[in-house]
C-alpha cells in the first residue's frame, strides 16, 4: 500500500504490481477503488509493470469535500505517474476513461498509449437524465439504493444471479463505503461536465476504444463516438455489460497485452 500526495494535500491511494516489462497504469471507473481490476491485474502483473490507482474521494484515497472534476483527478494521477518513474500506458475504463481523455489532451508527455474503455466524450441527453438521477439518490441518503441499482445497471443478468450473495453484501455495506455521501454525489455529478469531444482530434498517440454490445450504463455509441474523433484510433467490440473487464478479465487483459506489445514495437 502507497500513497501519493497531491498538491492540495490530499492522498491518493495506490498500488504496484509486476518487476519488468511496460509500465502500465489502471484507471477504475466511477466506484473509484482500483480493485476493481484485480482480475485484470492478475493477468497483466507477470510482464507488465502495474500502477493501479483510487481516485481522490474513493477507494483508499482520502475523501476532502471538494470540489471534483475530471481534470482534477487526471492531474493527481500526473503527479503520480511523475513521482514513480514517469510515462506509461494509460487504460482507462468508463470514468477513467474520460481522465485517460484528459491525460491525453492535457498532459500528453506522460501518455505512451491509450485505452478508452465503456466511456463518453460528451454527455446526451440520457446520460445527464441517468446521472442526475444517480447523484439524487445519494443526496437524498438513499446509498443501498444507489448501489442496487448499479449493480442492475452495470452487470449481465447472469453475473447478477451468480453473484447474488456479494452483491447484496455490497449493498448493505454501501452507507460507509460511499461516505461522505456529499461526496459520492459531487463525484457523480462532475462526470455532467466532462465534454471533451470536439478536442479529441488533438490526440496523437496509439489509442484504442473498447466498447461492450451489452452496455445500458455508457451505450456503445457513446463509445464509438470517442473512436470515431481520434484519428486512427483502433475500436474494439466486445461481448458484455459495462462492467465486462470485471467479468471477463482474460478477455481484456488479451486486449490490453496485444495492443501495448503492438505500441511498443513501434515506440522501438
Amino acid at each position: 500500500m502507497a500513497f501519493f500526495t497531491a498538491a492540495d494535500g490530499c492522498r491518493i491511494h495506490y498500488d504496484t504490481f509486476g518487476a519488468s516489462g511496460p509500465r502500465l497504469v489502471l484507471i477504475p471507473g466511477l466506484g473509484g477503488d482500483g480493485r476493481f481490476w484485480a482480475g485484470v491485474a492478475r493477468r497483466l502483473e507477470a510482464d507488465h509493470r502495474l500502477i493501479v490507482t483510487d481516485h481522490r474521494g474513493a477507494g483508499r484515497s482520502d475523501r476532502p469535500e471538494g470540489p471534483y472534476s475530471i481534470s482534477l483527478i487526471a492531474s493527481d494521477i500526473t503527479g503520480l505517474l511523475a513521482g514513480t518513474g514517469g510515462p506509461a500506458h494509460v487504460v482507462g475504463h468508463s470514468t477513467g476513461g474520460a481522465i485517460a481523455q484528459a491525460l491525453a489532451l492535457d498532459h500528453p508527455d506522460l501518455g505512451l498509449s491509450y485505452t478508452i474503455s465503456s466511456s463518453w466524450a460528451r454527455p446526451d441527453a440520457r446520460f445527464r437524465a441517468l446521472f442526475t438521477a444517480r447523484a439524487e439518490l445519494l443526496e437524498a441518503g438513499l446509498a443501498e439504493t444507489y448501489q442496487r441499482l448499479g449493480h442492475v445497471l452495470c452487470h449481465e443478468p447472469s453475473y447478477l444471479e451468480a453473484h447474488e450473495g456479494r452483491l447484496e453484501a455490497t449493498v448493505a455495506a454501501a452507507p460507509h463505503t460511499l461516505a461522505p455521501l456529499t461526496v459520492a454525489a459531487a463525484r457523480v455529478r462532475m462526470l455532467l461536465d466532462h465534454d471533451r469531444l470536439a478536442d479529441l482530434p488533438r490526440i496523437a498517440a496509439p489509442v484504442q476504444v473498447i466498447a461492450a454490445t451489452g452496455d445500458v450504463l455508457t451505450p456503445p455509441a457513446l463509445t464509438q463516438a470517442v473512436a470515431a474523433a481520434i484519428p486512427a484510433a483502433r475500436f474494439v467490440s466486445v461481448d458484455g455489460a459495462h462492467f465486462h473487464p470485471l467479468a471477463n478479465p482474460e478477455g481484456f487483459a488479451a486486449i490490453i497485452r496485444r495492443f501495448i506489445a503492438e505500441t511498443e514495437q513501434q515506440i522501438a
